[in-house]
C-alpha cells in the first residue's frame, strides 16, 4: 500500500469527523498504530485512510459497536475473532429474516381469526395473562403505558382485567415485538385490526420490516467487502 503522507484533518474531513476523533480511533485501535515525527506527530497514511473507510462500512450493516470490535480484533492480529464476528451478524440476521417469516405467518393465523371467548375467559388478571402468553407482567404494563393495551379496571378493586378482545391484542404485540417492531409501527397495525379486522397494515409493517433487513444485508455484503480487500493489502501471502 502506498506510504502516502496524510494529516488527521485529511481523514478527518473524508469521515466528517473531529481531528480528535481521528486521534480517538487510533487509540482505540480501530485505526492502525501510527508513526510519530521528530516533533511528536503522529503520521497518517494511505493504510489509515483504507482502515477508516472499512470501519465505517462495516458500521452501516454491523453496528458501531461490532465493527468497532472487528477492527481492534485485526490490528491485534486476531483475524478469527474478527472472522467470528462478521459470521455472528450474518448468523443474527438470518434469525431476523426467519423470525419475521414466522410473526407474518403467526399473525395473519391469530389476526385472520375473530376474537373467540370462549378460548379465553373475560376478566383475567395481568398474570394470568402474562403466563398465558409466556411474557413478564412489566411487558404488558409498558404496552399499556404506550397506549397499545387497554385492559378494563375491576370496580372497587381497580385491578387490570383482560378481556379475550385484550388477550388477542396482547398476542399480536407479543409477536411484533419479537419481531423488532417500533412500538409506533404495532399501534398502527392494532388500530386496523379493532377498526375493521382489516390485516393490510400487518402486511405492510411486515413488508417495511422485510426491506430493512435487505437493505442490512446488503450494508453487510459491502463491509465485507472493504474488510476483506483491507486484511489482503495487509496480508498479501
Amino acid at each position: 500500500m502506498s506510504r502516502l503522507t496524510l494529516r488527521p484533518v485529511d481523514l478527518a474531513r473524508l469521515a466528517g469527523v473531529s481531528t480528535q476523533q481521528i486521534r480517538n480511533y487510533v487509540d482505540a485501535g480501530i485505526l492502525p498504530p501510527t508513526e510519530r515525527t521528530p516533533a511528536g506527530y503522529r503520521k497518517f497514511d494511505a493504510r489509515h485512510r483504507e482502515a477508516l473507510v472499512t470501519y465505517r462500512a462495516l458500521a452501516k450493516g454491523f453496528g458501531w459497536d461490532t465493527a468497532r470490535s472487528i477492527m481492534q480484533a485485526v490490528h491485534e492480529r486476531d483475524l478469527p475473532r474478527a472472522l467470528a464476528l462478521v459470521d455472528a451478524g450474518h448468523a443474527s440476521l438470518h434469525e431476523q429474516r426467519l423470525s419475521l417469516l414466522a410473526t407474518g405467518e403467526a399473525l395473519e393465523a391469530v389476526a385472520g381469526q375473530p376474537v373467540d371467548a370462549s378460548a379465553v375467559r373475560s376478566g383475567m388478571r395481568i398474570g394470568e395473562v402474562a403466563a398465558h402468553l409466556g411474557v413478564r407482567t412489566s411487558a404488558l404494563r409498558v404496552w399499556e403505558s404506550s397506549g397499545l393495551l387497554t385492559p378494563r379496571r375491576g370496580p372497587g378493586t381497580g385491578y387490570r382485567l383482560y378481556d379475550p378482545g385484550d388477550v388477542r391484542d396482547a398476542r399480536v404485540v407479543h409477536m411484533l415485538r419479537r419481531g423488532r417492531y417500533a412500538l409506533p409501527q404495532i399501534r398502527t397495525v392494532l388500530d386496523g385490526l379493532r377498526r375493521t379486522g382489516d390485516t393490510e397494515a400487518l402486511r405492510t409493517a411486515i413488508a417495511e420490516r422485510r426491506a430493512a433487513i435487505t437493505r442490512t444485508s446488503l450494508d453487510m455484503l459491502k463491509g465485507a467487502g472493504h474488510l476483506h480487500r483491507y486484511v489482503a493489502e495487509a496480508r498479501p501471502e
